[in-house]
């Protein structure tokens, strides 16, 4: 089956309420959460720098969030206009090439409010930008792998935020014991993103795209994504524990031990139930983001 897109429509400017679609608020609460477990793990009160705490959280969501769910769907146009050809791009809510154009100039609005966060704040601004182009474009375009195009966007969506929360607000490197939890959140977070490559599964097949739902199936890809979700969860409370947080550690078991049900039901059917999972599953996963961060800054960020 072939799909053309045509960059040609009756339409010359785009319809203000599709530019908003097209950007995805409803995406932007992992990367502000993120870096906000950044910011309470760190250990400096936020009534020291309440402004760095402002502009990374429009920083991370609205801005760079946003510009890559702009370059994503620019980039993923053909795709789109096979899985979901309502989308702003594809349906011609936004004409010619406004799609591009957005986010080029959100690429720019991201560096230079980056700048406004000192050094660590403006380079982990540059590392999410490009790859944010990284992940959509050719001749790049990691998306088209279902190993590391998970992989980079978990790190941008949970890590990269963490780091820099953390990175800003102490104005230095974040400690190790920081690092390595936004690692290992970021790290379960591939299994996340793979079942949100779930809901393109058909156009990703005919377009080359190789997730692991088009590689392996839905069912075996939905298996691998809870293990990859619940092992470094699993090593968190490993290392809370050791670190002398038994109750930080207590907690963030429980809120594993819901996922593991909630799981169970995601096998039951993969495809239908994985938007009922990204809403279930995923608060836990966030939740015990947030009570590990509560973990480090009682630690005194170590």
């Amino acid at each position: 089956m072939s799909v053309t897109y045509s960059l040609h429509t009756s339409r010359r400017l785009p319809k203000p309420r599709a530019v908003l679609t097209l950007i995805k608020p409803i995406t932007w609460f992992p990367p502000i959460w993120a870096y906000l477990c950044g910011v309470v793990a760190s250990g400096v009160p936020l009534s020291q720098a309440p402004w760095l705490v402002l502009v990374g959280m429009v920083l991370a969501g609205p801005v760079v969030c946003g510009m890559s769910q702009a370059a994503n769907d620019w980039c993923d146009r053909h795709v789109d206009a096979i899985n979901e050809p309502d989308r702003p791009i594809p349906s011609g809510a936004i004409p010619g090439r406004w799609g591009l154009w957005i986010a080029l100039i959100m690429s720019a609005m991201a560096l230079a409010l980056g700048a406004l966060l000192g050094p660590w704040g403006f380079g982990a601004t540059v590392f999410g930008v490009l790859a944010a182009w990284a992940y959509s474009a050719e001749p790049v375009r990691l998306k088209k792998s279902g190993i590391w195009g998970p992989a980079l966007v978990g790190l941008c969506y949970e890590g990269l935020p963490w780091f820099t929360g953390a990175a800003v607000l102490s104005d230095g490197a974040p400690s190790w014991p920081i690092v390595t939890l936004a690692l290992l959140y970021a790290l379960g977070a591939h299994g996340i993103m793979t079942l949100n490559d779930f809901k393109a599964l058909e156009g990703d097949r005919q377009t080359g795209v190789n997730s692991l739902p088009v590689t392996l199936g839905p069912e075996r890809a939905a298996r691998v994504a809870c293990w990859v979700m619940a092992l470094p969860q699993l090593a968190v409370v490993a290392l809370l524990y050791a670190w002398g947080s038994p109750w930080h550690a207590l907690a963030v078991g429980a809120l594993i031990a819901a996922q593991l049900w909630a799981m169970r039901v995601l096998l039951s059917d993969p495809k239908g139930r994985a938007p009922w999972y990204n809403a279930t599953g995923v608060t836990l996963y966030v939740s015990g983001m947030m009570v590990s961060a509560f973990a480090l800054r009682s630690m005194g960020g170590f």
